[in-house]
This record gives C-alpha cells, sequence and structure tokens, in this order.
C-alpha cells in the first residue's frame, strides 16, 4: 500500500508502474528467480528511497509497482532496480545465466507509466480543472478567462 513519504521540504506520493523484459524474452522467471528477485527489491528498499508495493513476475517480463521521492528520476530508478537485480540474480542463480548465454539479464527497454493514488487521469484532470472556479477557453487570439 502506498503512503505519503515525508522530506523535510515536501510530501509526495509517486508512483510508477514499470516493466522490464528479459534479454532476449528468454523464460528465466521461474519460483527459484521469483523468490530471489522479491528478496532483492526488499535489499534495494533498505538502501535506496524505492518502495516496492506489487511485483507481478510472467516467464519472460516483470511489472513492478513502485514508489520514490523526487529526487530520482525514472531513468535513475530503473537504472538502480535493473543494475542491482541483474548483478544479484546472477549470482544467486547461475543457471540464469547459462540460460542467457552469459550475456546481459534484462533487455535495453522498459515500459514506465506514472500512477495515480486518487484516481485516474479523467479524474484528476476535472479535478485540478475545477480548482479556482470556473473558466471558458476564449477564441485563440484571448488569453485564458478565469472567474
Amino acid at each position: 500500500m502506498s503512503e505519503y513519504l515525508h522530506k523535510s521540504h515536501n510530501v509526495t506520493v509517486l508512483m510508477y508502474h514499470l516493466v522490464f523484459p528479459a534479454k532476449y524474452r528468454r523464460a528465466i522467471f521461474d519460483d527459484k528467480v521469483d523468490t530471489e528477485l522479491r528478496d532483492i527489491c526488499l535489499e534495494i528498499e533498505q538502501r535506496f528511497d524505492i518502495k516496492f508495493l506489487e511485483i507481478g513476475t510472467d516467464a519472460d517480463h516483470v511489472h513492478f509497482l513502485v514508489q520514490s521521492v523526487p529526487m530520482y528520476s525514472v531513468k535513475k530508478i530503473v537504472q538502480t532496480i535493473k543494475s542491482l537485480t541483474a548483478r544479484e540474480i546472477f549470482r544467486r542463480c547461475p543457471e540464469v545465466k547459462r540460460k542467457l548465454w552469459g550475456g546481459e539479464f534484462w533487455s535495453d527497454g522498459y515500459f514506465a507509466s506514472t500512477v495515480g493514488k486518487h484516481g485516474d487521469e479523467a479524474m484528476i484532470a476535472k479535478y485540478v480543472k475545477g480548482q479556482g472556479g470556473e473558466y471558458r477557453k476564449l477564441h485563440s487570439d484571448q488569453q485564458l478567462a478565469l472567474f
């Protein structure tokens, strides 16, 4: 469950849905690798401001629901998770490295999407639109009128 992260100058709830495919889309996520991956993610939580809310593995890719702080870009979160999980999986499950011909663990690409705690994009857009009174959009040559 996500929670508000309180820092000295901000309070945030930043969540991301990340999907990482295994290199060559190889089916490498069995029960043992899944368990090790989850353990590694718990260790990452202790060292970094990254909280794993959910982890879902399929045979050839993993879905993560993570929460982090604004000081970490999505790129930094992805790099941190990919590098540490790859190194540790190869160390703890050497058979996976053989399945990947001694190469890389993760594919170069990934999917990332923001996730809202309080609703979907349409609901939040309606809420933001309603703040500060009504407004209407005038012709393109006129200013936005707030009243």
